[in-house]
């Protein structure tokens, strides 16, 4: 059944398309930050290995309240690594394993893609699919991802 939610047909498709490149971005910084966890070695292991736990567990969550939204607006939520990688902007590194420093480096890059990405999507889903719902929605997932690129700065700093 069709949400009927005052929202059309068109928008409801132009947010949910919007949503699933959202949730494959968020789903390969889970893979690379889950990746770094694994690996991460050195004099502050341990601190590194819990602060990345942090992260991609914070992750779990924000991936599955994008799915449940794309539901929400009457969508399907894609669910596999082959459609993940068609629609995320964020590269992996097959067979690189980066030092501590890099690895934080790469993962605070890739925050601020999703951050300036988001920016622009919540433009698209205020102005042109006058989706306020998403719109706050994903002023959330930026407040979230500003706070853990803040702390991967502060590492690096």
């Amino acid at each position: 059944m069709k949400p009927e939610i005052g929202i059309t047909e068109k928008h409801l498709h132009k947010s949910i398309t919007l949503l699933s490149a959202i949730l494959s971005n968020e789903m390969t910084l889970y893979v690379k930050t889950r990746k770094f966890h694994w690996n991460v070695s050195g004099e502050s292991f341990m601190e590194l290995h819990k602060l990345f736990q942090s992260q991609y567990t914070e992750l779990e969550e924000t991936i599955d309240l994008v799915a449940e939204r794309i539901n929400k607006l009457g969508g399907k939520t894609i669910g596999t690594m082959q459609e993940f990688a068609e629609l995320s902007t964020i590269k992996e590194s097959p067979g690189k394993y980066p030092t501590q420093k890099e690895m934080m480096k790469e993962l605070l890059g890739d925050y601020e893609s999703v951050i300036v990405q988001l920016r622009k999507d919540i433009e698209v889903c205020n102005e042109k699919n006058k989706d306020a719902g998403t719109t706050d929605f994903l002023t959330k997932i930026i407040e979230q991802h500003e706070t853990t690129a803040w702390v991967l700065r502060r590492y690096l700093n």
